[in-house]
């Protein structure tokens, strides 16, 4: 994944409930299926870093 300076920003509109549900599968792909390294990254075009840092970012705006 790109750093975020060089990231092109999207507005994306969810429910409450819609971002729980992301959360949750961002948390089981990221801290429950166990997948090596490179296959995760294939499989997801991501590092596993990469997706709970998201999963951190997805967290902390539940919280608020």
């Amino acid at each position: 994944m790109k750093d975020r300076s060089e990231q092109e920003a999207v507005v994306l509109e969810v429910s409450r409930g819609e971002l729980i549900l992301i959360n949750n599968a961002l948390n089981e792909v990221s801290n429950g299926i166990h997948m090596d390294e490179g296959e995760f990254q294939t499989r997801l075009g991501v590092s596993v870093e990469d997706a709970r840092r998201l999963l951190r970012r997805v967290q902390a705006l539940l919280d608020s």
